[in-house]
């Protein structure tokens, strides 16, 4: 039995402890919140849950053996390290942290410590990413041309970090998974429309190795919401479309690509289309949170790697950093390094 301290029970603190709640080899102990109006709805919904508004009481209960951290962004490095300095795991929301220094500093702790520290990357537990992942490795999608993704919303607007951090950081954690790679480079324009202090509207182009470009939409503005990942190859499409109940994921299996053709004039160049079937595979319905709780104990009792460990986290703060430097230089391409 893993016993765990969940610091945070906003809407995703609360998930964490519903979710952890229904596992029987796990058992919620104690959730931590600043807001005692928060400690009041657990109280209610899980009367056997100890409440706490200090934190650092909790993670140093000799019995907890891990923390689950869904605090606002800019307490992650703070809360972390201050779990994992207690001997605890710790698997924290994303971003791993607020910026580079501070995520590099994290993996050190943990591995000085012995400990595992995963990060949500939650969509990297969704089975129809996996199965768009499992779909690309086959021959038959043929060379990867780019990826899009959109992920737009009316709100809610945050005040710890602007819109790329609060929602692209979901679609350059699945762009390195699906991929097995980091982008070279980044380029990114956005708007500050409600706010003078941080982008609500963004725009973000990623280079990738082997020529695979790809691009993401963020807003909180937009009065459609979508969750969606288009991936385009020489052979088929694939769209996923996290809002579908049905059909989640589609492959399409239109082909197009450059023939010569007797022209009617100099410079004329025309496409040859091939038609093909649309095709839905069935995917295994699950919740992507509760793969993520379960791949986290699996780690914890059998001290293995998680999927999204520290150095994942890592990664894409690195990539998030970088579009912060193009943003401020109005779309200029920053190396990510």
């Amino acid at each position: 039995m893993i016993k765990l301290a969940i610091i945070g029970c906003g809407y995703w603190g609360i998930n964490y402890v519903r979710v952890f709640s229904e596992i029987p080899d796990a058992r919620v102990k104690v959730v931590c919140d600043e807001n005692p109006e928060r400690l009041q709805v657990i109280r209610e919904r899980y009367p056997l849950v100890d409440t706490r508004e200090n934190w650092e009481e909790a993670v140093s209960d000799a019995e907890i053996d891990a923390v689950v951290i869904a605090a606002p962004a800019r307490d992650h490095y703070r809360l972390s390290r201050g779990s994992l300095l207690k001997g605890k795991h710790v698997l924290v929301e994303k971003p791993l942290a607020s910026d580079v220094s501070q995520a590099e500093g994290l993996v050190r702790e943990a591995e000085a410590a012995g400990r595992i520290l995963m990060v949500g990357h939650t969509f990297l537990y969704n089975a129809g990413i996996r199965k768009m992942k499992e779909l690309m490795s086959s021959d038959s999608f043929g060379r990867i041309h780019y990826l899009h993704a959109t992920r737009t919303n009316m709100g809610p607007i945050r005040r710890d970090v602007n819109v790329i951090w609060d929602l692209a950081s979901h679609d350059i954690a699945i762009f390195n998974y699906l991929l097995d790679a980091e982008p070279n480079w980044v380029s990114a324009v956005g708007s500050r429309v409600f706010s003078s202090e941080r982008e609500d509207v963004g725009f973000v182009a990623l280079n990738y190795p082997r020529g695979v470009i790809a691009n993401i939409h963020t807003s909180w503005l937009d009065p459609n919401k979508v969750r969606e990942v288009v991936v385009v190859g020489s052979q088929r499409r694939i769209v996923f479309d996290d809002l579908k109940n049905l059909e989640r994921v589609r492959i399409f299996e239109k082909g197009m690509g450059p023939a010569e053709m007797e022209a009617d004039s100099f410079g004329e160049f025309r496409l040859l289309v091939r038609d093909g079937d649309i095709i839905s595979p069935w995917i295994e319905p699950s919740e992507p949170l509760r793969n993520l709780a379960l791949h986290f104990l699996e780690c914890v009792k059998n001290e293995s790697r998680p999927l999204t460990d520290a150095a994942n986290g890592l990664n894409v703060v690195r990539v998030l950093a970088a579009i912060d430097k193009s943003l401020a230089g109005r779309g200029a391409p920053v190396s990510v390094s």
